[in-house]
């Protein structure tokens, strides 16, 4: 049955899809982080899926006679030139003749993303795609978090099979970053049933991410909270808020639970975090051997650590983005990379910048400062997994990107409107116009 239904939402989707191409983004996000035919157990588990629906929108972005131009800003020159040195790493790359299957399944996220920036263009787009964020992710906090409360936190929580968030700590930090974007959908919702319900997924994301037993999810949610904290315009009601729920989320866990959390403190002492700090000095070693280009993809193997690790035997995945783009791209790929994150950060903040005194303008800056919240969580996390490829952090960069283009061409028609500048407008200096002549740009 599970089966019928993914394969019928899917093929009844192309026919709009090809009308509309945007669509086929919000369909190839659904299938590519909630991998919903995972969780059937017939055909559809290794049908493909995505590469009909990826096939689709191309073919539509092609078709269709709207403007479709892919914005320039700095982060999509960047992004460019990031997609461009993967390349350059993979022709030089240690194992030449095994990078194609995960040189394909990169370039495939990241063609995806480019076209995401190219075809959504509205406020109604950008939130239909936070919309499938949370819906693809949050399946899965409240399935966990169900899971964890019946349980009473016994077992671990584990994501989807063969996906990026497999393990329990991918999932969990999945999970976090999820949270800011249920937020801020509770934030612009008018309907109480949707505010208590996603105050509830909430709730249940958070049981399941402590559930995983992931320690590097423990720093994500505490660098996310101070974060919110520092930022809020309320931090003595936040502050009493966190004061009260955590200790209950947290005192709610067994023995079991604590006594692995007490490890992040006594780490060398564990296997584990050792096996990752040999991972990352294997990783620094093979980027000073090879300062630009790194090893490319499949780099994880008793040759490559026989050579570059301190303990040679001690074989692991790079359990960091960081080191991961170091060993795989080299210097040159790892400072794209911060780079890119950088200029993601800095988008965001313009927008909070420029919009918190909008009241028309207000779901910009609450998307905005969601969404740092949320990448906080993934930059403090991701420090800990091999998830550079992750592609919900792309996603959330090009809500920002797209996010911060419609608020310049509606700042520069209220210029035109009001005889001023952009400039003027952007600064606030001049007063914002009615809202029914902020209804008539819209």
């Amino acid at each position: 049955m599970r089966d019928l239904a993914v394969t019928l939402i899917v093929f009844g989707s192309l026919p709009f899809i090809l009308k509309r191409p945007y669509i086929g983004i919000l369909m190839w996000v659904w299938i590519s982080v909630m991998n919903p035919h995972r969780e059937s157990w017939g055909f559809a588990t290794t049908f493909p899926f995505a590469a009909i629906i990826a096939a689709t929108t191309l073919l539509s972005l092609v078709l269709t006679k709207d403007r479709k131009g892919l914005p320039i800003t700095p982060i999509t020159l960047v992004l460019i030139a990031f997609i461009f040195w993967m390349n350059v790493s993979t022709v030089f790359a240690i194992h030449p003749d095994q990078v194609y299957g995960n040189w394909n399944r990169v370039i495939k996220i990241m063609l995806m993303t480019v076209v995401t920036l190219m075809l959504l263009k509205t406020r109604r787009h950008i939130e239909l795609l936070i919309i499938v964020l949370v819906f693809s992710l949050g399946f899965f906090g409240v399935k966990g978090g169900i899971f964890t409360v019946m349980s009473g936190g016994q077992y671990r929580v584990w994501g989807p099979a063969d996906t990026f968030i497999g393990g329990n700590n991918e999932i969990a930090l999945a999970l976090i970053m999820v949270i800011p974007l249920m937020h801020y959908l509770q934030i612009m919702t008018e309907k109480k049933w949707i505010r208590h319900g996603l105050t509830i997924a909430i709730l249940l994301c958070a049981f399941a991410a402590l559930g995983s037993y992931s320690r590097g999810a423990l720093l994500a949610i505490a660098a996310m909270a101070g974060f919110l904290w520092l930022k809020s315009s309320k931090k003595l009601v936040l502050g009493m808020l966190m004061v009260i729920s955590i200790p209950i989320l947290v005192a709610f866990m067994p023995d079991q639970w604590t006594e692995r959390m007490d490890t992040i403190s006594t780490y060398k002492e564990d296997s584990s975090a050792m096996g990752r700090i040999n991972a990352w000095m294997m990783a620094y070693n093979l980027a000073k051997d090879r300062p630009l280009v790194g090893g490319g993809f499949e780099i994880y193997d008793l040759e490559v650590f026989g050579r570059y690790a301190p303990i040679p035997t001690d074989v692991h995945a790079a359990h960091s983005i960081y080191f991961q783009a170091l060993g795989e791209h080299g210097f040159v790929g790892l400072g794209l990379y911060l780079l890119l994150g950088f200029l993601t950060w800095r988008c965001g903040s313009w927008i909070v910048r420029h919009t918190r005194k909008r009241e028309d303008l207000k779901w910009a800056y609450h998307l905005a400062a969601m969404v740092q919240v949320s990448l906080i969580g993934f930059a403090v996390g991701g420090a800990f997994l091999s998830l550079l490829y992750f592609d919900v952090p792309y996603y959330l960069m090009a809500a920002l990107v797209l996010t911060r283009r419609v608020i310049e061409e509606q700042l520069k028609s209220e210029a035109r409107l009001a005889g001023s500048t952009f400039a003027d407008i952007a600064r606030q200096d001049v007063p914002a116009l009615t809202p029914t002549a902020s209804k008539t740009l819209q």
